[in-house]
């Protein structure tokens, strides 16, 4: 049996199953492309509910796996070379899947950095823009008195929406016709601008209808119906 005591993010969450790839999330737009990618990918693997809501992701415990304090992270016990592999960041962690088992990536090497380069859009763009977006629209920015933080994010979500519905003109996915780890990554920031920020109004998000298309279709597939609840909310 594998052993995976050297380190110490299982004392606290226990793998009944160390032999299967360890995921510690929480299914937020961040953590449920990780979930989404291995419910595609077919893999074996035991999810871990990291309570965000509880700041479990300052324990010393999840710190030793990612020091950034942030969901996910995952811990593979057939990593390179046979050994255990820790990991954090979700861009970089679905590029280690899709190298890993070779899906959801395109194999020609062009095609594979057009890829990367629009994970790397979602990861330096969509995901903070979007994230303070929601700050400002829904959570505590609505107190703030001067609406030209709120204003600058709107702007540039508008901005980054439009790149992404030029994009899919005439695509079905970001690389035409393979679905990838692309989308993967821009499916749950998407989804959240409107059923959890509800930003669509204020977004002019019913104009995009290449983006609609594409994030129905996505959110259709059945890997992302259910990775969109692993782990399970509390």
């Amino acid at each position: 049996m594998t052993d995976l005591s050297a380190f110490p993010i299982t004392a606290r969450w226990p793998a009944e199953h160390p032999d299967r790839l360890q995921l510690y999330s929480f299914p937020t737009p961040n953590g449920v492309k990780v979930s989404i990618a291995l419910e595609e990918i077919g893999i074996p693997y035991e999810p871990h509910l990291i309570n965000i809501m509880k700041n479990e992701t300052w324990t010393p415990d999840f710190l030793s796996l990612n020091p950034n304090g942030k969901i996910p992270a995952i811990l593979d016990p057939d990593g390179p070379g046979s050994k255990p592999l820790a990991l954090f960041e979700s861009g970089a962690i679905l590029l280690y899947l899709a190298e890993k088992t070779g899906l959801l990536l395109p194999s020609d090497p062009a095609r594979r950095y057009e890829t990367i380069e629009w994970v790397f859009f979602q990861m330096g763009g969509i995901g903070p823009m979007f994230g303070q977006l929601g700050f400002f629209y829904k959570f505590a920015g609505k107190d703030i008195s001067d609406k030209r933080p709120l204003e600058r994010y709107r702007d540039e979500s508008k901005r980054l929406l439009g790149v992404l519905e030029t994009r899919l003109a005439g695509r079905q996915w970001i690389m035409d016709d393979d679905y990838t780890i692309a989308d993967i990554s821009m499916l749950g920031w998407v989804r959240t601008l409107k059923v959890f920020y509800e930003a669509g109004e204020l977004l002019d998000m019913d104009s995009l209808a290449n983006v609609n298309r594409w994030l129905e279709a996505g959110l259709a597939r059945p890997a992302s119906q259910r990775g969109l609840n692993i782990p399970p909310r509390p």
